[in-house]
């Protein structure tokens, strides 16, 4: 039994101290680790400034073939859960604003070839506002918008 520990002990040890030498060499950096992400368009203070940084531009069409559900009115702003699916053929990304927020550009989910296009998230809205599904595609940019009251405390006011 302490053998067993030990074990898991001294692997623990010898992996953490490889990760260690690997940093302080220089051979692993977090730029090469994590993914790069658009921080100008998560920092920006309108929805159209972060659609031209994320996406090259701020163009959307309505469309009925992005659907976005959300309920009418969330009790609790900081938790109210929200999906996006598509009928398009050809979706790269979706992209999920609400436009009450301070910094609107709450998610931005690339899709690869053959995925399909569906997200199911929870988003924070600090106030009634539209959430704004964007999801684009070769032909440009399609959108679909649904109001949400956010109620202070769950009293419905």
């Amino acid at each position: 039994m302490i053998d067993a520990k030990r074990r898991v002990l001294l692997k623990g040890s010898l992996g953490a101290g490889a990760v260690g030498v690997a940093v302080s060499a220089g051979l692993l950096t977090p730029s090469t680790i994590l993914a790069a992400w658009p921080e100008a368009a998560f920092k920006a203070t309108d929805s159209s400034a972060a659609l031209k940084d994320l996406l090259g531009s701020d163009a959307t069409e309505t469309s009925d073939k992005v659907t976005i559900k959300a309920p009418d009115i969330a009790e609790n702003g900081a938790v109210v859960p929200v999906t996006v699916e598509s009928d398009v053929e050809g979706a790269k990304s979706i992209s999920i604003i609400a436009s009450g927020n301070g910094t609107p550009l709450i998610a931005s989910f690339e899709l690869g070839d053959t995925a399909v296009p569906f997200v199911s998230t929870r988003i924070k809205m600090a106030k009634t506002s539209d959430v704004v599904a964007v999801v684009q595609t070769d032909a440009g940019l399609l959108s679909a918008a649904k109001p949400v009251k956010v109620t202070i405390g769950g009293c419905g006011g």
